[in-house]
């Protein structure tokens, strides 16, 4: 079946003249100054202003990407599979599922395009069905990101250091999507209430402060400041 391309027009050549833009004011144009330019301070004049140019392009760039992430259309078999996948949820209830799986996107974004894990079996099913139509994925990941992003299955902290470091930065950066303090959070990012919120069968239950765990009742739930440490 041939997919509706969901990606604006605009948006895609917006990031792609601006990745080429950023590449030729640092390194391509330094070194044609290196060429062309006669004495040691000129060049360093140069240099210095290319410089300042690609941090400004790169800066430009970062943030129609963050504008992508927010407001691109996803593939409309998204929902469908949802619905399917889990009966308990309705058409709005589907808009707050995708609006987690951009909420995760976006913290692979802000991490410097760094490892993060995924901290909701909702959103993982999500980002499943979006991954299996490889061209749409493909084409979203490289204006969202410039490079594939992997998938990883859904999971909470356990023994291995990178992937608790990859739900650190994915709890990190879903507070920050939300203004939360990390540290000392208020509230659960949405990324992290999903699955409680839908009743989700294997889902991951979390709560913003370990003190609101009783330990003795046999409680399933993790606790978001465990990962501020």
């Amino acid at each position: 079946m041939k997919l509706r391309n969901p990606l604006p027009t605009s948006g895609r050549r917006g990031v792609r003249l601006l990745s080429t833009l950023k590449l030729l004011a640092f390194p391509v144009l330094p070194l044609a100054g290196y060429f062309v330019l006669h004495g040691v301070v000129g060049l360093v004049i140069f240099t210095l202003v290319c410089m300042a140019l690609h941090g400004a392009v790169r800066a430009w760039e970062i943030s129609l990407r963050r504008q992508f992430i927010r407001e691109s259309t996803f593939p409309r078999f998204l929902g469908a599979k949802l619905l399917a996948q889990y009966p308990q949820l309705v058409p709005r209830d589907v808009e707050l599922v995708l609006h987690g799986l951009r909420q995760f996107f976006m913290a692979h974004l802000r991490s410097n395009r760094q490892f993060v894990a995924m901290p909701s079996k909702v959103v993982d099913a999500a980002w499943h069905e979006f991954i299996l139509h490889t061209r749409a994925y493909k084409d979203w990941c490289d204006i969202a990101f410039g490079k594939l992003m992997h998938h990883t299955p859904a999971e909470v902290l356990g023994r291995d250091p990178k992937r608790n470091d990859g739900l650190r930065r994915t709890w990190y950066w879903a507070c920050k999507e939300e203004s939360i303090d990390p540290r000392k959070p208020s509230r659960l990012p949405l990324l992290f209430a999903l699955d409680k919120k839908f009743a989700v069968a294997g889902g991951f239950t979390y709560v913003p402060d370990c003190s609101d765990i009783n330990r003795q009742s046999g409680s399933d739930a993790y606790c978001g400041t465990s990962f501020g440490g």
